[in-house]
């Protein structure tokens, strides 16, 4: 049985839900977001908490239950706070520079990379060597910092690229004669 299915979703204030058979609108300060959920479960919406209900009989509406409230709670958390991501660069000559929806990469190329930030993610350069990937869809965040590190991930040996800032890079030592 789903532990987690089972816990409700509080819902904050200034935080508008609309449900549409299985299909989610929420709205807030940071966005609008909005998912269809599977049919073998039905969400409910009652005194500001989402409950999802299932057959418990079936393992597969239980896993989608879980999944469903997981959804349910980042986006309530997502248009009431927004989620967040830092990237750090490391390495000599290593930058980064964001100008409307470019993000302007130096990594050790012959060429700086520029990547095109999608719409409802904002990227932000503190520094030179901090990227902070912001938005109100928690995926689409991860897949935007996920795709800003594949152009130089960590290596083991000097451990210099393309990192999360809580990211443990695991070194390995170097080939001795």
């Amino acid at each position: 049985m789903s532990r987690i299915a089972k816990a409700p979703v509080i819902i904050p204030s200034g935080v508008d839900i609309k449900l549409e058979g299985n299909n989610m609108t929420v709205k807030g300060s940071k966005g609008q977001l909005s998912f269809d959920f599977n049919s073998a479960i039905s969400v409910e919406v009652t005194d500001n908490v989402i409950s999802i209900q299932w057959n418990k009989d079936d393992k597969k509406a239980t896993a989608q239950a879980g999944t469903a409230r997981a959804i349910a709670s980042n986006m309530v958390t997502g248009v009431s706070a927004g989620f967040e991501k830092k990237l750090t660069l490391i390495g000599v000559g290593y930058r980064a520079q964001a100008k409307d929806n470019i993000l302007s990469l130096s990594l050790g190329f012959s060429h700086p990379v520029d990547f095109e930030v999608p719409v409802g993610v904002s990227v932000e350069t503190p520094t030179q060597t901090e990227i902070l990937v912001k938005g109100s869809d928690k995926q689409q965040v991860g897949q935007v910092a996920a795709k800003i590190r594949a152009y130089r991930p960590p290596e083991p040996y000097k451990g210099k690229g393309v990192r999360y800032a809580e990211e443990h890079v695991a070194r390995k030592e170097a080939k001795k004669k």
